[in-house]
């Protein structure tokens, strides 16, 4: 048997397909919906009666794209269509897809195929969070299963992913009697975590002039979200401990502790597991905290919430900036990036490009991105490339170049025809 990486990927795929179809998720301009294709299977996508399947989205054809599925994966193919597919960013004839999460745009849709895994169409996102596609749907289930608790959680992922819009849809769907306070603990100086905490009284310390609930009498009967909360001081975490562990609040400068009813939600970007091996981290604090760990995924794990996600942050700057929507091109562009700092960065970079944009559409020379260097490239690094030269450097091997250059093989494939082809006409118009 070969030991070719892209063999083995091959055989793990073709067993994977012996489970279940492929779902494709269709994140359109005016919603999103999905639906499952099958080996053998070829469906047309498009706005217009004669598609099978259609994209509710004005700037996608009537007949914009073919899928196909094999038991190698599925392969989009543009049928004539006006604005084109777009995969990595950049735009292609076809394409082969990598089933385990791969996506690509048609006008200002995204469609991501990945192979289906028990799939519930009744199942819906939670309250307050844009997206529907399939990690967040699993994230939604299990809000959904443990909300009604009062079991401890803890919520992990990046910067920028949400954690503090999940830990508010956890409360409302927990329906407490009380309120939801929410605390980042990582701002605050540990001189002060006492107090913010567990509250004061009178005269406890110079400055003290009345009493001052704490964060957990606050949140009695409701929910305490305590974000960051790796950045506790170790002694912090000893008086933290104690108070999850009995319910009982004793303030600054108090002679008596006070009993609190309080479902604790907290959140980290940082692995406290590993931190707990490193020390930096008590275990059986992270243990009572973790009773159940939600792990939220990075934005690039969910690419097909990213129309929808542009839509509503445009939306929030309509007062500011006006009216703006995004070209394919730059739709495609933003679906290609790797967004290392998540919803916080698209933001931030919808802010920029809707402010640079003079009419009423964002094109790709208005965006302006970070690229990391072990991520993707984005669409101007890819319009700079010399396929030709970088497949010659790696003695005529698509695969080491397109490694190389950070981008998909299949995408890589597309830059050398065109390249190929513009010489082509080059040569014949000076001949």
């Amino acid at each position: 048997m070969s030991d070719d990486p892209e063999s083995v990927k091959t055989l793990e795929l073709r067993a994977q397909l012996e489970s279940g179809p492929f779902q494709v998720e269709v994140g359109e301009a005016e919603g999103a919906h999905r639906f499952e294709l099958r080996v053998g299977q070829r469906v047309c996508l498009g706005s217009g009666p004669l598609a099978d399947v259609l994209v509710s989205d004005r700037t996608v054809s009537g007949r914009h794209c073919e899928l196909t599925a094999d038991d190698r994966g599925v392969v989009v193919t543009d049928v004539g269509s006006k604005n084109g597919v777009f995969v990595g960013g950049a735009r292609v004839p076809h394409a082969r897809l990598d089933a385990s999460a791969a996506s690509f745009v048609i006008g200002r849709s995204t469609v991501t195929v990945r192979l289906a895994r028990g799939h519930d169409p009744a199942r819906s996102t939670l309250p307050g969070i844009v997206g529907c596609s399939e990690p967040m749907l699993r994230v939604a289930e299990e809000v959904r299963r443990h909300a009604g608790t009062r079991a401890p959680i803890l919520i992990q992922g990046e910067s920028g992913t949400g954690k503090d819009l999940v830990a508010r849809a956890i409360h409302e769907l927990g329906r407490p009697q009380g309120p939801y306070v929410p605390l980042n603990v990582g701002a605050i100086a540990e001189s002060l975590a006492d107090s913010e905490l567990f509250g004061h009284r009178r005269g406890a310390f110079t400055g003290a002039v009345a009493h001052r609930q704490g964060a957990f009498e606050q949140a009695h009967q409701g929910t305490l979200f305590l974000d960051e909360v790796a950045e506790l001081s170790s002694g912090v975490q000893v008086r933290l401990l104690r108070v999850v562990e009995d319910g009982q609040v004793r303030p600054l400068g108090a002679h008596t502790s006070t009993n609190v009813d309080v479902r604790i939600v907290s959140a980290s970007w940082a692995g406290l597991a590993q931190r707990v091996e490193e020390g930096r981290f008590r275990g059986d604090l992270y243990h009572r905290l973790s009773t159940v760990t939600l792990k939220l995924p990075p934005l690039r794990e969910r690419r097909s919430d990213i129309p929808a996600l542009a839509r509503v942050l445009l939306r929030r700057l309509e007062r500011e900036l006006g009216d703006k929507q995004l070209s394919t091109g730059a739709l495609a562009v933003l679906v290609a990036h790797e967004w290392p700092g998540n919803v916080r960065e698209l933001a931030s970079v919808l802010y920029r490009s809707a402010a640079l944009a003079t009419g009423r559409e964002i094109l790709t020379q208005h965006l302006s991105l970070s690229v990391r260097a072990a991520g993707p490239r984005n669409v101007r690094d890819v319009a700079q490339l010399d396929p030709k030269a970088l497949l010659a450097s790696h003695a005529g091997n698509v695969s080491a170049a397109a490694r190389a250059a950070r981008i998909p093989r299949t995408t890589f494939r597309a830059l050398l025809t065109k390249t190929e082809l513009r010489e082509a006409t080059r040569r014949s118009g000076s001949a």
